[in-house]
């Protein structure tokens, strides 16, 4: 069998995708994707940039290095490297924790030790559930909490309606980043077979920017929420992975290829 012969038994053979994000996580998907045939395509819709309200952030990362915390959450891979790159001390008294596998580690990765990670459902709501294990009846605990300018105050909310002190605070913003022309053009003319969708900032930059995305090209979530997000911008959604990670989205995408043929 030849190489060329190989490749096109593979499930995602000439399927080009359109992987939003760039960075390792982005390249890594897009070796994921090729080791099933597709021909992905990078192309960074978002980018991250410093809070507006750099004394606010400067003032709780002092206070946590104190001791004035009993818990620090942390929901996304941005938010360890706001950590890293302030060289934030989280004293042993305070626990942390992470919103999904891809936060420990990368919180790991930085030299942060994590106490909790939800088991099963990846997402603000999930964290909120499991954090229920750690709490004393009629005891208030002091919570920081580091989030996006544009995450929904889910788990702050959660948190204070059972009586605990939370503090939350921007660690950044997200920026949307402007699209090549080209990629813009293939959208247009059908020619990617499918966007890969990971965020709600991410859904809002494929409406205004790529919008309306083609019947032909599949639009894949990451997630439920995702989705949610997705369809709130007036977004298609077409598929949506079982978990909340690469592996299920690029999993999502072969069902769908080999339920087409």
């Amino acid at each position: 069998m030849t190489f060329s012969s190989a490749a096109s038994q593979k499930p995602l053979y000439g399927w080009r995708v359109l992987v939003p994000r760039g960075g390792p996580w982005g390249h890594g998907v897009a070796s994921d994707l090729r080791a099933v045939g597709a021909t992905p395509i990078v192309a960074p819709l978002i980018n991250f940039a410093a809070t507006e309200d750099a004394p606010a952030l400067d003032n709780a990362l002092q206070r946590l290095a104190s001791g004035a915390f009993d818990w620090l959450t942390v929901t996304s891979a941005t938010t360890v490297d706001v950590l890293s790159a302030h060289q934030a001390v989280v004293p042993a008294s305070t626990r942390i924790a992470a919103v999904g596998e891809t936060t420990a580690a990368a919180l790991t990765v930085a030299g942060y030790k994590v106490d909790l990670v939800p088991l099963e459902d990846n997402s603000a709501k999930g964290l909120l559930s499991e954090m229920k294990q750690f709490e004393e009846a009629g005891a208030s605990l002091r919570i920081l909490t580091l989030r996006s300018e544009l995450a929904k105050p889910v788990l702050t909310n959660g948190l204070i309606k059972r009586g605990h002190s939370v503090e939350s605070v921007i660690a950044y913003r997200t920026i949307g980043v402007p699209v090549d022309p080209a990629i813009r053009a293939e959208i247009a003319a059908g020619a990617i077979r499918a966007i890969l969708v990971t965020s709600g900032s991410v859904a809002e930059q494929v409406q205004l920017q790529l919008g309306p995305i083609p019947e032909g090209t599949i639009v894949a979530c990451i997630g439920p929420v995702t989705a949610q997000d997705a369809r709130g911008y007036g977004l298609r959604v077409d598929l949506i992975a079982e978990d909340r990670s690469a592996e299920s989205l690029i999993a999502s995408l072969v069902e769908a290829a080999l339920q087409s043929r």
